[in-house]
């Protein structure tokens, strides 16, 4: 793959055979933040899971304490009085049936999906569409609840889901190259957090093996995965 002659540059800066701390990895990120845009901040971590195996599958949330800087548009499918209570809990889009079948038409404008157990014999026609693209509400992740008010807050307010992808890998956003260090960092720490306790029984050795961070547009910078688990703990 041909570089960009910023990317190259920017990859001088990076000792690809160094484990940086959580704190220098974080400050060579925002060093790399030169796009003419506020890029997003990406965590890849690889797992010591099996992916292959069901009782290994990694997926869940994290609540970041600083967000991940910007609006996230949530739809919530609900009825009745579930309806009224999206509505007030802040849920940008709000309905039922007619809200499926327009994704089923190939309208996918929203960030993330909540809804009601009632509502998923409705969602399985559209499995298809929703689940490639991280959007398929899940109990795992409480997406899938009576309580719909705590988790839309909970999403406006910054949580983000993560999915074990077919190499064992998670990858998802803590925020923009605009935060401040202090905030990357501790919206790190707190992914982090959420990981490990999603560690499976049935698995033997290490759970978290290597950590990167990138911005949208630069090259990654490995973390010390030692440093950065002893600094959740």
């Amino acid at each position: 793959m041909k570089r960009s002659k910023r990317y190259v540059r920017l990859s001088e800066l990076v000792d690809k055979d160094k484990a940086y701390s959580p704190q220098e990895a974080v400050s060579l990120i925002k060093k790399m933040g030169e796009a003419k845009f506020d890029e997003s901040v990406e965590v890849s971590i690889k797992l010591g899971v099996d992916p292959k195996r069901s009782d290994q599958q990694v997926r869940g949330s994290a609540s970041l304490p600083h967000g991940v800087g910007k609006k996230i548009r949530v739809l919530a499918l609900a009825e009745g009085d579930k309806a009224q209570e999206a509505e007030k809990a802040g849920a940008d889009i709000v309905g039922g049936k007619e809200l499926v079948e327009k994704i089923a038409g190939g309208w996918l404008d929203f960030d993330s999906v909540v809804a009601v157990p009632s509502m998923m014999r409705e969602l399985g026609k559209v499995g298809k569409i929703l689940g490639p693209r991280g959007l398929m509400p899940s109990p795992k992740t409480g997406t899938v609840t009576e309580n719909l008010s705590a988790v839309i807050k909970e999403i406006k307010a910054g949580r983000v889901e993560f999915k074990l992808d077919k190499g064992g890998n998670l990858h998802f956003s803590i925020g923009k190259v605009s935060f401040p260090e202090k905030n990357i960092l501790e919206n790190l720490i707190a992914a982090i957090r959420a990981i490990l306790k999603l560690k499976p029984p049935s698995l033997r050795g290490s759970f978290i093996q290597r950590v990167f961070i990138a911005t949208t547009m630069g090259p990654s910078v490995k973390v010390n995965t030692k440093e950065l688990i002893e600094m959740v703990r």
